[in-house]
């Protein structure tokens, strides 16, 4: 479906050249007596590379028809990790390129979102935390305070993160995957 190039908005999924694209800023703008424009940073969803590309406000652009679907994530096999359908329990794969960087936080069991275009799935949405156990940390200090330094942790899927110096192996911490960093300990 078509529409005109001034209401592109952030977090829009664009069709550019067959490619789905999401709008990651956008900055619409008339300079002087001249015509208005919007110029727009897209990241091309299949590639992931990231491009700017300016739109006279004239323009008519395609609006991608995206589709989002709960899904589970079963096992990692190799280089390709296995999610269920929650809907229609159909299953599918996955590589490492298609996950990113959200692969190192894969974890049997855990529930995403993925995208879909044309049918196929393009990416997918982590939860905005996730809640981990610590496996390997050094010891706590005496001294150790909450506006003490950090110090690395690795957690259950591997993944390194910094807390601060009064948190131990063995406890359960928040982590928001967008960042990789430490929120909170999470009391049982």
């Amino acid at each position: 479906m078509a529409m005109p190039a001034t209401q592109i908005r952030r977090g829009m999924v664009l069709v550019m050249d067959g490619d789905p694209c999401r709008v990651i800023e956008f900055r619409h703008h008339t300079p002087g007596n001249l015509r208005a424009m919007v110029q727009a940073k897209l990241r091309n969803l299949r590639s992931g590379n990231n491009f700017e590309h300016r739109f006279r406000a004239a323009d008519s652009i395609e609006r991608a028809h995206m589709e989002t679907h709960d899904l589970e994530f079963l096992y990692k096999g190799g280089d390709t990790y296995h999610f269920m359908n929650s809907e229609n329990y159909e299953q599918l794969e996955m590589d490492d390129e298609m996950l990113g960087d959200n692969a190192q936080w894969m974890m049997p069991g855990m529930r995403i979102l993925a995208e879909y275009y044309d049918g196929k799935p393009i990416g997918i949405q982590l939860p905005t935390s996730l809640v981990l156990t610590i496996t390997d940390t050094a010891p706590v200090m005496k001294s150790a305070t909450k506006s003490s330094s950090n110090k690395p942790a690795t957690l259950e899927n591997g993944v390194v993160v910094n807390v601060p110096e009064f948190v131990n192996a063995g406890e359960r911490i928040r982590v928001n995957p967008q960042t990789g960093e430490y929120t909170e300990r999470v009391k049982d």
